[in-house]
Parts: structure tokens; C-alpha cells; sequence
């Protein structure tokens, strides 16, 4: 046998590579399964037209056979479009079926809308079907005694398929309950009130309408735990106590400072005025011997003035309980000498 020769080889590899390319735009497989299931596939328009647009035929084809086999009328130019929009095309079609036997009434456009909108369409379906509860975390509550009530409620709801689009998803749920259930226990007269009956929780918050705008529909809500919390008004209270007793200690402090700041003020007052009596009474002595040099005081006046004098620290001394004795004798001696 003679050796194949390089040419034979490109010619091989070159033939090799034209089938692959072939197939790859030409699905011969998919365009007979499609054939066989009753789908009508066009080679070029539809097959490489899709490759050319870089959209997978395979889903768009096996999602159409799907769909058919259900009897969901849905076109392949709707199916490649809404791939084209970033769509999910084999969930958008499950969910059309899912709708189809739970006889929810969806149509593609609805579905397709849905999907884009970022939300799973085949969950809200089967959460149409089979409702989905949502437990609130504990929601605290002060009833008009100041005691704390803890509530946990359970939220029974199911997807609304006509406001999936635009509406408000769990969290604005839980938001509601809970505010619901902040302003039915901050109405009640007593934590008892709401131990004896939770269900008028449920009952009030359920007549709010609190789905409104939103993706969901409440069926019920109920109360699974109720916890009693702290006095909340006690503790108020003496919260409160205390701030008037920092403020009126603030205030007679305020009060003692100024005192001692006036008592400090009239010290100094006094010593000042002390001050000044010594200094005059230290120019006494100094006035009498001018008094004398002068001729404006004699002899006798100076007796007379010391006997005045003696006499009135006897009468302070006997006042004060002393005896008497003002030790200035010899003043009174010389007045009598003199008389």
C-alpha cells in the first residue's frame, strides 16, 4: 500500500473542519427531532439565521417542542426575542405549562414580562399552587400598663401573578405585620389583654389590607409566640426620677456655689472695712497730740475722755458677763483728785 501523502491529509483535515462548520450551523439532528415532534423548523431562516444572531437553537427548538407538547401555542420569533431581552426561555415555558395545569390563567407576554422583571416566574407559579408561610422575628410591643410584649407571627401568603410586576416583595410583608401588630398591642389596656386573646391580633392586622401593592396575597396570619417582656413604663418612670433628682442637685449646687461666692464677697467686705478702722484709729493718737500742740484739747477734756471711755467698756464687759473691771483706774483716780 502506498503512504498517504501529506495533500491527502489537509485534504482530510480541510473536509473534517467544512463538516464541522456544517453541522454547526446547519443542525441536521435538531432540525429532524423538530421534524419528528411536529415542530416546523426552517433550515436557513430559522437555524442559521439564529446562529448568525448568536442565539442557541437548541433552546429555542427544544423549548418550542415543549411548549407544543402541552398545548402552549407560543411562536419561535417570541421565544428568540425574549432570549434576546436576557430572558430565561425554558423557565418562562415551564411556568406556562405550570400555569396551564393549575388552570392559572398567563399568557407568554405576562410571563416574559415577569421573568425580566427579575423574579422567578415558575416559583410564583408553583407559589400560587401551594401557598408559602413567613415567620416574623419577634416584633416588641408596649400595651398602656408599660409592659413589653414580644409577638411572633406566621404569614400565610401566595404570589399574585398580576402584580408580580411592580409589586412589593416579603420584606414590605413583614413591615406591615409588624407595624399592624406594634399598633394592636399599643391599643390594648393591659399585657393581659393580649395573652387572653392573640387571635385579635391576627384578626386586626388581617382587616388592615396590608397586601396591598404587593406581589403577594395574606390568606392569614397568626400568632405562634407570645413572650412578655420588661416593664417599660416602670423603667420610664425611673429613668425619668433620676434625671429630676441630677437636675435638682445641679440646681442647689448651683445654689451653695453662689453662696459661698456671696459669704467669700462679704469677707472680703469685712476685712476691707476692718481695714480701714485700724488705719483710722491708728491716726487717733497722731489727731490728740495735734489737738494738744494746737490748744484745741486740754488736760481735762483728755480725762474726760478717758473716763468716757472706761466707763463704756464697763458697760460692754458687764454685757458680755465680764466683771467690771476695765483696768483704767487711774483715769477715774485723777478725775476725782481733780474734783
Amino acid at each position: 500500500m502506498n503512504a498517504i501523502g501529506p495533500a491527502a491529509i489537509l485534504i482530510v483535515i480541510a473536509a473534517l473542519f467544512f463538516l464541522i462548520l456544517f453541522l454547526y450551523f446547519i443542525p441536521l439532528g435538531l432540525w429532524i427531532t423538530a421534524l419528528s415532534s411536529g415542530v416546523h423548523v426552517r433550515i436557513f431562516s430559522d437555524l442559521v439565521g439564529m446562529r448568525l444572531r448568536k442565539v442557541p437553537p437548541d433552546v429555542i427548538v427544544r423549548s418550542k417542542i415543549t411548549a407544543l407538547k402541552a398545548g402552549i401555542p407560543v411562536d419561535i420569533p417570541k421565544l428568540e426575542a425574549h432570549y434576546l431581552a436576557g430572558g430565561n426561555v425554558p423557565r418562562v415555558v415551564n411556568a406556562l405549562i405550570s400555569a396551564a395545569k393549575a388552570n392559572i390563567e398567563l399568557d407568554f407576554n405576562r410571563a416574559a414580562a415577569i421573568d425580566l422583571a427579575g423574579r422567578d416566574v415558575l416559583e410564583a407559579v408553583k407559589l400560587s399552587v401551594t401557598p408559602k408561610v413567613i415567620e416574623t422575628p419577634q416584633v416588641p410591643a408596649v400595651a398602656k400598663n408599660g409592659i413589653q410584649v414580644r409577638v411572633v407571627a406566621r404569614v400565610t401568603v401566595r404570589a399574585n401573578i398580576e402584580r408580580l410586576v411592580g409589586g412589593a416583595g416579603e420584606a414590605t410583608i413583614l413591615a406591615r405585620v409588624g407595624e399592624g401588630i406594634v399598633t394592636t398591642i399599643g391599643t390594648s389596656e393591659s399585657h393581659k389583654e393580649v395573652l387572653e386573646r392573640p387571635d385579635k391580633i391576627s384578626k386586626t392586622v388581617l382587616d388592615k389590607g396590608l397586601d396591598a401593592g404587593t406581589a403577594f396575597e395574606i390568606l392569614s396570619i397568626d400568632i405562634a409566640d407570645v413572650f412578655i417582656g420588661d416593664n417599660i413604663g416602670a423603667k420610664l418612670q425611673s429613668d425619668q426620677a433620676e434625671a429630676e433628682l441630677k437636675i435638682a442637685r445641679a440646681k442647689a449646687e448651683e445654689r451653695r456655689a453662689a453662696a459661698v461666692a456671696t459669704e467669700q464677697e462679704m469677707k472680703a467686705r469685712v476685712q476691707e472695712m476692718r481695714a480701714k478702722l485700724v488705719e483710722a484709729e491708728a491716726q487717733i493718737p497722731m489727731a490728740i497730740a495735734e489737738a494738744f500742740r494746737s490748744g484745741h484739747l486740754g488736760v481735762m477734756d483728755y480725762y474726760n475722755l478717758q473716763n468716757l471711755q472706761s466707763d463704756t467698756n464697763m458697760r460692754k464687759s458687764i454685757a458680755e458677763g465680764g466683771t467690771g473691771d476695765t483696768g483704767n483706774t487711774p483715769a477715774a483716780g485723777a478725775t476725782q483728785s481733780t474734783s
